[in-house]
């Protein structure tokens, strides 16, 4: 193992470490909480409102961290998550569950923290075994999530581990198929793609519209949920004003 990589294997341990600590934190609240509710704490629910915020922050916050090793804005998270709500409004998820995923989906890409810069950023195609390498992000941020029994930390941990499935399984790190892979995947995964081919990144220039349009109509029932991507056509201009909305 080189330097560079004992580097990032100890950003992604103290990262999980301070991650863990906040989950303890939040589970002691928890144990609170469940007092409070029989004896009406206003203070003390009003601190359990606070840390649900703090929560959330640092959830967005982790997200950013990921998508910052790739050098890539961090609009880029915004517009995810606004490119899932509306997929997700459309498909026809409940209200607490469309919140629960667009809080979550910033965090699609958390395993990235322990990919070294060497393979995270090569302006060129990787090899095999740094594509290898590069995969093994979905488990690593699945790795880090899934300690919480909370909603939120289990939708993130879903999230990190299968946005990169395909619906005709041959995507990765599990090979699921179809509905066996979660909504809150297939969401993301479709909300992810559109913005990252529409991005310039360190390998590529942006697509074009046209590139974009006819790559979502090829890859419908192959790569993507085949209801989604129709949600995504007859809802185009929602998806395109959210594009201008959060650009860079």
């Amino acid at each position: 193992m080189t330097n560079e990589d004992m580097n990032y294997k100890q950003r992604y341990e103290q990262l999980k470490e301070d991650y863990e600590a906040l989950i303890k934190k939040i589970k002691k609240m928890d144990r609170r909480a469940d007092i409070v509710a029989k004896h009406s704490d206003k203070q003390l629910l009003e601190q359990l409102k606070e840390i649900e915020e703090t929560q959330k922050e640092v959830v967005y916050t982790m997200g950013a961290i990921g998508e910052s090793r790739s050098k890539e804005t961090g609009n880029h998270v915004k517009r995810v998550a606004e490119y899932s709500k509306k997929f997700a409004y459309h498909y026809g998820l409940d209200e607490e569950e469309i919140k629960i995923l667009v809080q979550a989906s910033p965090m699609h890409d958390i395993g990235k923290v322990a990919i070294p810069d060497a393979i995270l950023n090569k302006p060129a195609k990787l090899t095999e075994d740094e594509f290898s390498v590069m995969k093994n992000h979905a488990f690593l941020g699945y790795d880090m999530l899934k300690y919480s029994s909370r909603p939120l930390m289990q939708a993130a941990a879903i999230v990190a581990y299968e946005h990169h499935e395909k619906w005709d399984g041959s995507g990765y790190p599990q090979g699921l198929k179809e509905n066996d892979i979660h909504i809150y995947g297939r969401i993301t995964a479709l909300a992810d793609v559109f913005d990252a081919l529409g991005s310039d990144r360190c390998y590529k220039n942006a697509w074009s519209d046209e590139r974009i349009f006819k790559m979502f109509k090829e890859e419908r029932g192959k790569h993507f949920d085949p209801q989604l991507v129709d949600i995504f056509f007859d809802n185009l201009e929602e998806f395109l004003l959210i594009r201008e909305n959060f650009k860079d």
